[in-house]
């Protein structure tokens, strides 16, 4: 198996074989909160006013939604994973845009699988792989706003990397590692509403999810997230 890091949209467009795109702090695991709180389905998109307008031709329909981690207005949530806890999502089908994951996703078109990378569901993402015996792999790290590599990307795909390979990672330092990161300051910032501290131990609760988030529909307009449980 061959296994490639890149980073950002264009190594996004780069992808190929099984693409797992990363966005630790928020966006992908907002997605598998929302999942494990009974969504229906996910859209993500690229353009924040595509999807409020989507939203809008649907009513019954919720949108998450952020640029630069602050929620978009008209949107029902931003892309923080407490608030999704808090709210009844069941049976919903959520339009979703950030300022880095779904444009991973958006343009992940060159490889033949598209999953969702956070460290909630790392083990899942992984055993999901090897059971497709893929000969590529590759790891796509979206980063700060999809133009800066960030730490928590860069740790995920380092684990993804490891365990894809048969090789032991020490997940028991990662909360302590990440507490640090430039990105994880906005959490204990208590100015920073939008980014609710308990959006940290979310984020970083390795493992805490053994289902994965593949992208679907990907003929058609608006392809969608589908939930796989292993």
């Amino acid at each position: 198996m061959q296994i490639d890091i890149v980073d950002f949209v264009a190594g996004a467009r780069a992808a190929r074989g099984v693409a797992v795109v990363i966005d630790v702090f928020r966006a992908f695991s907002v997605a598998c909160y929302a999942f494990d709180g009974g969504a229906h389905r996910m859209i993500p998109f690229a353009d924040a006013d595509e999807a409020l307008a989507t939203k809008h031709a649907n009513p019954g329909w919720l949108a998450f939604g952020e640029r630069h981690g602050k929620k978009l207005d008209g949107f029902d949530l931003g892309n923080s994973p407490y608030e999704v806890t808090l709210a009844d999502l069941r049976g919903k089908t959520i339009v979703h845009t950030t300022h880095a994951g779904t444009q991973g996703l958006s343009n992940a078109r060159g490889a033949d699988v598209v999953l969702t990378g956070s460290l909630v569901n790392a083990g899942a993402i992984c055993s999901y792989i090897r059971s497709l015996a893929p000969t590529h792999v590759t790891i796509v790290r979206m980063g700060q706003a999809a133009t800066e590599r960030s730490a928590e990307d860069d740790l995920c795909a380092e684990l993804l990397h490891a365990r894809l390979s048969g090789r032991p990672y020490d997940t028991s330092t990662v909360r302590a590692r990440l507490r640090s990161a430039p990105a994880a300051q906005k959490f204990f910032d208590p100015a920073a509403h939008w980014a609710p501290e308990p959006d940290f131990d979310l984020c970083t609760d390795v493992d805490r999810f053994n289902f994965i988030l593949r992208l679907a529909g990907r003929d058609q307009p608006h392809p969608w997230l589908e939930k796989i449980a292993l």
